[in-house]
């Protein structure tokens, strides 16, 4: 680890949000609309949200993996299925344990924490093997949702992992479009770059420990020439979820390490931020100003955590530079 990047974690404070205790945080998202930043506990199967130091939870039908926004029209609803006060409802497409979902929220502040997500299965996952769910996904700029999946026994070390688009097309024939990445055991760390040509996914798999880049086709949602764009292997902790910020470069959680690193467009390691956990997950830009680095954690079971006590939770980070808006999911247009 080069010594700029030591000097950045020992300088950079991360604060606590809320002591969540999820057994894997995961895929935060900030909605500017309601300056709440919402994220998930896979293995819980719960939605948080976190706003203006509230803290609210809902239920999905099964392991909840990953989510983005869903893009309302002027009525308040993006497709057919809305019911009665869509208007109010927030709604999310999800990558479960059998498909991708579209996830309705009860309406109204009046609804119980704890309640049932409204939930349609938008396009069955075709897995490999049983024992397989989503794992991580976010929108590309063009509002297309793009997400992994994996084999949950990750000892197993089985290359059958799978990305996936889902944009207006695959949704009007209810269908996910194979990108066919292959070779992969757990895909991870998607993004994408300012202008949206530039894909990035990574493999959090111990064997692998990689990075890539691809050149991104905005019209079709087609990922080519892949390429390394960083080794982890030399580097603390294994790549896991990521962002990218207004500058382009790409910050991704070194689980296991307790950081989180951002790498410049051309790959090389700029800093390294320390959070008080040795998981954490996957990090997103939020705030006013989108100059917060939220990070979510995991809460490893049957482990002494007297040394990180606050594994679970949810942590900001202020690294100096902002992020992006983060694309909604686009039904149409």
């Amino acid at each position: 680890m080069p010594n700029a990047a030591i000097s950045a974690a020992a300088s950079t404070r991360a604060e606590l949000v809320l002591d969540a205790r999820c057994a894997t945080g995961e895929s935060p998202v900030w909605r500017a609309d309601e300056q709440a930043l919402y994220w998930a506990d896979i293995p819980a199967g719960m939605l948080h949200r976190w706003a203006a130091g509230t803290h609210r939870q809902w239920r999905a039908p099964e392991m909840l993996a990953c989510m983005a926004a869903v893009q309302e029209d002027a009525e308040g609803s993006s497709s057919s299925w809305a019911g009665r006060g869509a208007a109010t409802a927030r709604r999310w497409i999800a990558g479960l344990e059998s498909g991708l979902f579209l996830l309705q929220m009860p309406a109204g502040e009046a609804a119980a924490a704890g309640d049932a997500l409204g939930a349609r299965l938008l396009a069955p996952a075709a897995h490999a093997r049983s024992g397989m769910r989503f794992n991580d996904g976010r929108c590309d700029r063009q509002g297309r949702f793009i997400a992994g999946t994996m084999l949950q026994d990750m000892s197993a070390a089985a290359r059958v992992g799978r990305v996936h688009r889902f944009g207006s097309e695959e949704a009007a024939q209810g269908v996910l479009a194979d990108l066919a990445l292959g070779d992969l055991i757990v895909p991870n760390g998607i993004a994408f770059s300012p202008d949206g040509r530039t894909m990035y996914l990574s493999d959090s798999h111990p064997e692998v420990q990689a990075i890539w880049a691809f050149d991104y086709d905005t019209d079709t949602g087609t990922p080519h020439g892949r390429r390394l764009f960083a080794d982890m292997r030399p580097l603390p902790g294994r790549p896991d979820g990521a962002a990218v910020d207004a500058d382009g470069c790409y910050w991704i959680c070194g689980n296991d390490a307790g950081l989180v690193h951002r790498f410049t467009p051309d790959g090389r390691l700029d800093r390294s931020l320390a959070v008080p956990v040795k998981k954490p997950a996957m990090c997103a830009f939020g705030g006013p100003a989108l100059d917060t680095l939220y990070v979510t954690s995991i809460r490893p079971s049957g482990i002494d955590l007297s040394d990180q006590p606050l594994a679970g939770g949810v942590f900001a980070l202020r690294p100096g530079v902002q992020g992006l808006p983060e694309p909604a999911f686009r039904f149409s247009g």
